[in-house]
């Protein structure tokens, strides 16, 4: 297992209202973007969002901020606001920004912003853990397959995100150098959630995770941790690439 910090180069994307998150990354001088001029249509996004019942101001502002095409291949860039997933290599994908809001709004849901530590079970391409560097002091974020690991990196480093670093390890047995978590959001579902994240959650602190717990179908789950034990939420059906173990 290795830990590795984003290493900065020069910064990227435009802030809808910078006075409103004190994360470093929105601390951070924006340019305009390259390539794909992309202002408006992540604002659309951000309305299309807010209309599905996501209203949380630091999580629009995450999305008005954070440049979705920068995550998938170019030959993709122009879908990469539209509500879906999109293929990242490996098998996987980015989850529809739907999904994603949803998860980050459940997460920080009645907490005060910046939320401290966080870890995040599978990098993917690495947009949601750009998204949780705006809402987090401090983000860990675990990666199993190589490639992919590799790939966030890349897309990464451009963003100069101080409070962000990447791991390439097992998810499934979370990353105890970093915990206790105020915060453990995953990507890959399992048949239950497992008992190394429940461990590493800080009283107090939230996870937010797909799970099978009936045949054939998987559930968000929302997990709260309080000094008498773990209280666990059942909310709706979702979609998302099995987790497993070990490293690619």
């Amino acid at each position: 297992m290795s830990l590795e910090r984003v290493a900065p180069t020069a910064a990227g994307g435009r802030v809808p209202d910078p006075r409103r998150l004190s994360t470093p990354l929105a601390e951070a001088t924006a340019v305009a973007g390259v390539g794909l001029d992309s202002a408006a249509v992540r604002q659309a996004m951000v309305r299309r969002l807010h209309a599905t019942g996501v209203t949380h101001p630091a999580v629009l502002q995450a999305f008005g901020r954070i440049e979705r095409h920068r995550f998938v291949d170019s030959a993709l860039a122009a879908q990469a606001y539209e509500d879906t997933a999109l293929p990242i290599g490996w098998g996987q994908t980015i989850s529809k920004p739907t999904v994603v809001a949803r998860m980050l709004a459940l997460l920080i849901e009645g907490r005060d912003v910046p939320v401290g530590r966080v870890l995040e079970i599978g990098t993917g391409c690495g947009y949601q853990a750009a998204l949780l560097s705006c809402l987090c002091r401090e983000v860990y974020s675990i990666e199993r397959v190589r490639g992919l690991h590799d790939k966030a990196r890349q897309h990464l480093r451009p963003l100069r995100i101080p409070n962000l670093h990447l791991i390439l390890g097992d998810g499934t047995v979370g990353f105890a150098r970093g915990a206790p978590y105020a915060g453990i959001i995953a990507a890959a579902g399992g048949d239950d959630i497992p008992p190394a994240w429940l461990e590493q959650l800080a009283v107090g602190g939230r996870l937010v995770a797909p799970a099978q717990l009936r045949p054939g179908r998987q559930s968000l789950v929302v997990v709260e941790r309080t000094a008498a034990g773990w209280q666990r939420r059942v909310l709706e059906d979702v979609w998302f690439v099995p987790l497993k173990s070990g490293l690619e």
